[in-house]
C-alpha cells in the first residue's frame, strides 16, 4: 500500500513539474492602455531577421489578448492564409476543421481519415497533413504536422504541434505570450 502511495505521489509531483515546465504563468501584465477584454493579436517587436529559420527562434513574442469569452483567439497565418484558431493546451496538435482546411487548399474529400481521435463532440476521424508555416504575430513555426478533423469540429485548434515548438508560451490572466 506504501509503494502505491508513494507511486501515485511520484506521478502527480511529475505531471504537475511538466505541467509547469510547458506553461509558465507570468506575473507581467500587459500595458493598462490596452483592451484585455478584446480579443486579438499584437506583435511586441518585429518579425525574424532570416525567414529560413526553421523555427524563426530569432523573432519577437507574440502576445495573443484573452477575449471576452475567457478564451485566447490567435488570428494566425497558415501557409499564407488567414485562420481563426482556438489556442489550446490541451490539444495535441494543430486542428483544422474542414472548412479552415478547404480555405487552406487542402483537398479534403481526397484525404485519408485513419486517424482516431477525441474531440469536445466526441469521437472523430482526422487525417494527418503537414503545414509549410504556423505563424502568429510572427511567432513562426515551420513543417507544422497537424490534423483535419472530418466531422466535429466547430472551430480549428492551434495545439501543442505548434505550441510545443515554441521556446516558451505563457499563460497570464489577460494574455497569452507566445516566445519562438
Amino acid at each position: 500500500m506504501l509503494r502505491l502511495t508513494m507511486v501515485g505521489l511520484f506521478g502527480a509531483v511529475s505531471a504537475a513539474l511538466a505541467a509547469q515546465a510547458v506553461i509558465s504563468y507570468s506575473r507581467i501584465h500587459p500595458d493598462p492602455r490596452g483592451a484585455p477584454e478584446a480579443a486579438g493579436v499584437t506583435a511586441q517587436a518585429a518579425q525574424a531577421s532570416d525567414p529560413a529559420t526553421p523555427d524563426a527562434s530569432e523573432s519577437a513574442p507574440a502576445q495573443v489578448l484573452k477575449a471576452a469569452d475567457g478564451h485566447y483567439w490567435a488570428e494566425a497565418s497558415v501557409n499564407g492564409h488567414e485562420v481563426k484558431f482556438l489556442v489550446d493546451t490541451g490539444a495535441t496538435a494543430v486542428s483544422l476543421n474542414t472548412d479552415d482546411a478547404r480555405r487552406l487548399g487542402i483537398d479534403t474529400t481526397s484525404l485519408n481519415y485513419d486517424a482516431k481521435v477525441i474531440t469536445a463532440s466526441g469521437p472523430a476521424r482526422a487525417a494527418r497533413i503537414k503545414l509549410d508555416t504556423v505563424s502568429v504575430a510572427g511567432a513562426q513555426v515551420r513543417d507544422v504536422d497537424a490534423l483535419v478533423i472530418e466531422t466535429g469540429l466547430r472551430n480549428s485548434l492551434l495545439g501543442m504541434t505548434y505550441l510545443g515548438r515554441l521556446s516558451q508560451f505563457e499563460a497570464t490572466q489577460t494574455s497569452m505570450i507566445l516566445r519562438p
